[in-house]
């Protein structure tokens, strides 16, 4: 993060003596999630952040991904699922491989306990939901539309103002970080950027819990689940400052990189890691040459699986997707508008289409939980409609 932020009560130096008012000393703790040499922040703990009371083994949280699957286009329709657990125990792994695992999850229930992935950032997109994101380093409102940005070892929960709320979770082994052509040197934010600083939601309040009570959190590492028992509040920070904490930002806060003649995928990059890019889709004026076509041109997908996730159903190039809609474009196909789309799209001035898109570096693969919501015949609408002439029989392939 290419900001620097500080709430509550903090010494005037780090790593001096920070007495509370009965004279004991506050607990100070470095937060860091890529050792001494990454962002990182200071925490002023009431209570040692080492005690623990009690720990239960949970089990395994590893997903189960289909393999040796044959190599063709996807498409998932996630309006078939049902509303089931909360934040965390909701959430239905679709894709994955060594650098990320999308999940999707339909929210039907609030947390009554706090979560830490120690595995994996996290970004969780939330479709339609709000409420807020209550943490370790403060609170973050959000609401629909908004990326909710969780760098691993956070202790959180999510309290939404309704249900159910629809919402997918990346995970990321590597840092989700804003990408590094739309920095400094310093690390400030450039104006050719499609979001600035001030776009931003870092948390707007400490809440400082001094309780000696039990409270569950659920910590998943080296995917298993372990639930601890803590004496005490983990939200029992007096003061922080420094660069890692979660914060918000809204794909309705993004501007969209317009041209002339159409623009690639990368002028949507939203986050980076180390193995994958998020992009936002948004509302925006379309390619200006008179004879412009405005929705993509066929590419392969030599080095990337692409992932769309559809916000509405208003996407130019695609037809047969509705809001929920996830299609997979696998590396090794081509892929691009359907039949029709080109010339539907000559004199289109602008576009309403809302998606957040996942590009990896290496192949996905799909959980056996994905096959519930496939439509088992996408990679046909490719195919072309030609009529045939009177009394001959007609064939598409299928």
């Amino acid at each position: 993060m290419p900001r620097y932020v500080s709430l509550g009560q903090i010494p005037k130096q780090r790593h001096i003596q920070f007495r509370k008012p009965d004279g004991g000393l506050y607990a100070e703790q470095l937060f860091g999630t890529r050792g001494f040499s990454g962002p990182m922040s200071l925490m002023y703990h009431i209570n040692l952040p080492t005690e623990v009371k009690s720990w239960e083994d949970r089990g395994s949280c590893k997903p189960e991904f289909l393999a040796d699957e044959a190599l063709r286009h996807r498409h998932l329709r996630t309006a078939r699922m049902t509303p089931s657990g909360d934040a965390v125990t909701g959430r239905i792994c679709l894709l994955g491989n060594s650098d990320v695992y999308w999940h999707q999850v339909l929210v039907a229930e609030q947390m009554n306990y706090y979560y830490k992935n120690a595995d994996a950032d996290e970004c969780l997109f939330v479709h339609d939901g709000e409420g807020e994101l209550q943490s370790m380093f403060g609170t973050v409102h959000f609401r629909p539309g908004d990326y909710l940005v969780i760098p691993k070892g956070i202790i959180y929960r999510l309290q939404f103002n309704t249900l159910p709320v629809r919402m997918i979770v990346i995970e990321s082994f590597t840092p989700i970080e804003i990408p590094r052509r739309y920095r400094n040197e310093v690390g400030q934010l450039l104006e050719h950027a499609p979001y600035q600083e001030r776009d931003i939601r870092p948390p707007s309040e400490l809440v400082t819990i001094d309780k000696r009570e039990d409270t569950l959190v659920l910590i998943k590492a080296r995917e298993r689940y372990t639930m601890y028992t803590y004496p005490y509040h983990p939200f029992d920070i007096v003061g922080w400052d420094g660069y890692e904490f979660p914060y918000a930002f809204s794909i309705h806060d993004f501007s969209p990189i317009t041209g002339k003649l159409h623009m690639p995928p990368p002028i949507h990059q939203t986050f980076a890691s180390g193995g994958f890019v998020i992009c936002s889709f948004c509302p925006r004026m379309l390619d200006y040459h008179p004879d412009a076509i405005v929705v993509p041109y066929n590419h392969s997908n030599v080095d990337s699986d692409e992932v769309l996730y559809y916000c509405n159903d208003k996407f130019g190039s695609r037809k047969g997707i509705e809001e929920g809609s996830i299609t997979m474009h696998p590396l090794g196909l081509p892929h691009g508008p359907q039949p029709g789309a080109v010339e539907a799209s000559i004199g289109a001035t602008k576009t309403e289409e809302l998606a957040v898109m996942l590009d990896t570096y290496r192949p996905l693969m799909m959980t056996k939980a994905a096959l519930g919501l496939e439509d088992p015949d996408y990679w046909k609408s490719w195919q072309m409609r030609v009529s045939a002439p009177p009394g001959t029989a007609h064939t598409t392939g299928d």
